[in-house]
């Protein structure tokens, strides 16, 4: 099985700072994409950030010159650095990454860590 699991949520006052770190372990081969959506309260899961295993990324419009996503290759981990933060930023942040299990299956499977709160204050 494949766990992801976030770190670094938490309450900071508008135009403050967080950085929100996640790592995958278990049954993994390689990993293609990773990202970051988020869940505001009465809202669908948004797309964040994603960044490929090839270093191309992919921001919501909302947040484009304020998060910064990155990864580590060799670690299985992402990261979003969130800087100038909003009040409307204020959600449950989920890691996600499509992850090959094996040598054997070419195939990429998704998977999501539990979420982690982020709360804005105004």
């Amino acid at each position: 099985q494949v766990q992801l699991v976030e770190s670094g949520g938490g309450l900071v006052q508008a135009g403050g700072s967080l950085r929100l770190s996640c790592a995958a372990s278990g049954s993994i081969f390689s990993i293609g994409a990773m990202g970051w959506y988020r869940q505001a309260p009465g809202k669908q899961r948004e797309l964040v950030a994603t960044l490929t295993s090839g270093g191309s990324t992919n921001y919501a419009d909302s947040v484009k010159g304020r998060f910064t996503i990155s990864r580590d290759n060799a670690k299985n981990t992402v990261s979003l650095q969130m800087n100038s933060l909003k009040p409307e930023d204020t959600a449950v942040y989920y890691c996600n990454a499509d992850v090959r299990k094996s040598l054997i299956s070419y195939s990429y499977s998704s998977y999501w860590g539990q979420g982690t709160q982020v709360t804005v204050s105004s």
